[in-house]
C-alpha cells in the first residue's frame, strides 16, 4: 500500500515526501512539473509526470501501486496571478482537483490530506484566526481552495471520503535537501535573500500604509519542515479513524515585512536594499493563525518556526544552491 503525493516535486510537497520516506512510507509522486522540480525528490521513487485531472493516469497509478491515501498539494498558488488569470486557477485548482477526487473515489481511496490555505478567510475580522472564522476569500486563489474544501465535505457525506484540510499561512525555510525555487519568485524570504546577495536589486515592499504598527503587511511564517510534519500527523489521524476536519497551521503570532527584512539583515550580516511599492491586489493586511486545534487533535508542535531559524535555514540552502535546483 502506498501514499500518492500530488505536487510532490513542489516546495512543500518535496519536503513532505522527504519526511514520508524517513518514516518508512511507500510514496508515489504525481507532478506535471509546471512549477515543481524533478531534482527535488529522490530519483528512486516512483514518479509520474502528468496532471491530476488525467483520470486514466490516476486510475493506473492507484491500481499499480495500491494507493490507500493521497496527500494533495498540486495547485497554482500565486495570489496576484490568480487575480489576473482567475479561469486558469479555477480550472487547475478546482476543476482538476474535482477530477482527482472522482478518480480516488472510484479507486477506493478514502483518505485525503488537502493542502488548503489561510487565503480562504480573506480579510480577517479577528486575530489570531480560528478555524471557526467566516470564510470570505478576497482573491480567486483563495476561492479555488475554498471550493475544494466544500467538495471534500460533500465527498465525505456521500462516499465516506475522510479528509484533513490544512489551512496554512506562509511556508518558508528549507531542509538540507529541499528549498524554495519558484519561477517567478514571489515569496518574501527568498526575495529578501536574493537582494542580500545582489541577485535582485532590492526588495519591493508592497504596501506601507496598512493598519499595522509599521504600516507593512503581517504574516504568520511557518517552517516548511513543520508544515510537512503536520501532513504526516494528519495522515495518521485519518488512518486512526479520525473525523474529517480543517486545521490551521500557524504560530499564533506574525511578523511584518519590515521585521522580516531586519531579521534577515542580522542573519546575513549586511544591509538589504528596499523600495516602497503599492499594495498588491487581494492582499489582506494581517494573516495570523491560532493552531490550538492542530496541537490538540493532531499533536502538532512546530519546532523550527522562529523567524531567525527559518531565515538561517533558507540562507544556508540558497548559499549551496545559488541557482536553485538548476545547479543541483
Amino acid at each position: 500500500m502506498a501514499v500518492l503525493v500530488t505536487g510532490g516535486a513542489g516546495y512543500i510537497g518535496s519536503v513532505t515526501v522527504e519526511l514520508l520516506q524517513q518514516e518508512g512510507e511507500d510514496v508515489v509522486i504525481l507532478d506535471n512539473l509546471d512549477r515543481g522540480h524533478r531534482e527535488s525528490v529522490d530519483p528512486s521513487l516512483p514518479f509520474y509526470e502528468g496532471g491530476i485531472g488525467d483520470r486514466k493516469l490516476v486510475a493506473r497509478i492507484a491500481r499499480e501501486h495500491r494507493i490507500e491515501s493521497c496527500v494533495h498539494f498540486a495547485a497554482l498558488a500565486y495570489v496576484g496571478e490568480s487575480v489576473g488569470e482567475p479561469l486558469r486557477y479555477f480550472d487547475n485548482n478546482t476543476a482538476q482537483g474535482i477530477a482527482l477526487l472522482e478518480s480516488l473515489v472510484v479507486a477506493g481511496v478514502r483518505r485525503v490530506v488537502f493542502s488548503s490555505t489561510a487565503a480562504t478567510y480573506g480579510e480577517p475580522e479577528q486575530s489570531p484566526i480560528p478555524e471557526t472564522h467566516r470564510q470570505l476569500p478576497t482573491n480567486p486563489y483563495g476561492w479555488s481552495k475554498y471550493f475544494m474544501e466544500r467538495v471534500l465535505q460533500s465527498c465525505d457525506h456521500a462516499h465516506g471520503l475522510k479528509f484533513a484540510a490544512l489551512r496554512y499561512f506562509n511556508a518558508c525555510g528549507a531542509t538540507a535537501r529541499c528549498g524554495e525555487h519558484h519561477e517567478p519568485e514571489t515569496h518574501l524570504i527568498p526575495i529578501v535573500l536574493f537582494a542580500a546577495t545582489g541577485k535582485w536589486p532590492h526588495v519591493s515592499i508592497f504596501g506601507t500604509d496598512y493598519p499595522t504598527p509599521d504600516g507593512t503587511a503581517i504574516r504568520d511564517y511557518i517552517h516548511v519542515a513543520d508544515l510537512a510534519s503536520a501532513h504526516l500527523l494528519a495522515l495518521k489521524h485519518l488512518r486512526g479513524g479520525g473525523d474529517s476536519d480543517c486545521f490551521n497551521l500557524g504560530t499564533g503570532h506574525g511578523y511584518s515585512v519590515k521585521k522580516v527584512i531586519e531579521t534577515a539583515e542580522r542573519v546575513v550580516g549586511r544591509p538589504i536594499p528596499t523600495q516602497a511599492a503599492g499594495r498588491r491586489a487581494g492582499d489582506p493586511s494581517r494573516l495570523v493563525a491560532t493552531s490550538d486545534k492542530a496541537r490538540r487533535i493532531l499533536g502538532w508542535n512546530p519546532q523550527r518556526s522562529d523567524l531567525a531559524t527559518i531565515i538561517q535555514s533558507a540562507w544556508d540552502w540558497h548559499q549551496k544552491h545559488p541557482d536553485g535546483y538548476a545547479n543541483g
